[in-house]
């Protein structure tokens, strides 16, 4: 089973197939990632290609899409969102969508407590924390980091240096989410042929815009 998996909720740009065996652990035929957080709709359909390239498949030849759901910045997630989207549907394939904390959460590993972070900008950062067997017990929140509970896990995976504590548990890698790990989160599944849930982003940010209130009098009564 060949899987093209691409993410757009952090800074980097990823995209990559690989191929997805019916008992063994993924294999990466290629991948691309590239960290450049302003240029997510420039730069994914060129990594995708890229990739496919590398990987010596076609896009025809695809049998599903895996796609990083956030939480993430509105303009970056949308990006590859609709991507999956528009792919699966040309494509008549499945798109299966992934928390992209759990993507990174996986390729930390298990064995202790650990907190995924990921920069929300704005002096905020998305965050899930999950237990000793990588299960996630809370989040995905949005909150800002002096809040976040640093104290309760041993290791942190994602961007730390946005944290500007002056104590950080052991930082691990990785720093955003890859083809690996987003595919590996729902492997079971695709091998099941489960059907995938609703593609839905995880914005958890309030949106700029805003409904406009009362008209105000500028003219006196």
């Amino acid at each position: 089973m060949l899987v093209l998996a691409l993410d757009t909720a952090s800074a980097a740009v990823t995209a990559g197939v690989l191929r997805l065996p019916p008992v063994d652990a993924p294999e990466v035929l290629a991948e691309r990632v590239t960290v450049s957080p302003r240029a997510h709709g420039e730069l994914l359909m060129p990594s995708v290609c890229s990739a496919l390239a590398g990987a010596e498949v076609s896009m025809g030849e695809l049998d599903v899409v895996v796609c990083g759901a956030g939480p993430g910045p509105f303009t970056g997630l949308r990006v590859g969102m609709v991507t999956a989207a528009a792919l699966g549907d040309a494509l008549s394939i499945p798109v299966y969508p992934v928390c992209s904390l759990d993507a990174i959460a996986y390729r930390a590993g298990a064995g202790s407590p650990l907190l995924v972070i990921s920069d929300a900008r704005r002096r905020q950062v998305y965050w899930a924390r999950y237990d000793e067997s990588g299960a996630r017990v809370e989040g995905p929140h949005l909150d800002r980091p002096g809040d976040l509970p640093v104290t309760s896990v041993s290791r942190i995976a994602g961007v730390a240096d946005v944290l500007e504590l002056p104590v950080v548990p052991r930082v691990v890698p990785p720093g955003h989410p890859d083809p690996a790990g987003l595919l590996a989160v729902v492997a079971a599944a695709v091998r099941a042929h489960t059907p995938p849930g609703p593609l839905t982003p995880m914005y958890l940010a309030r949106p700029d815009a805003r409904e406009p209130g009362p008209r105000k009098r500028v003219t006196s009564v």
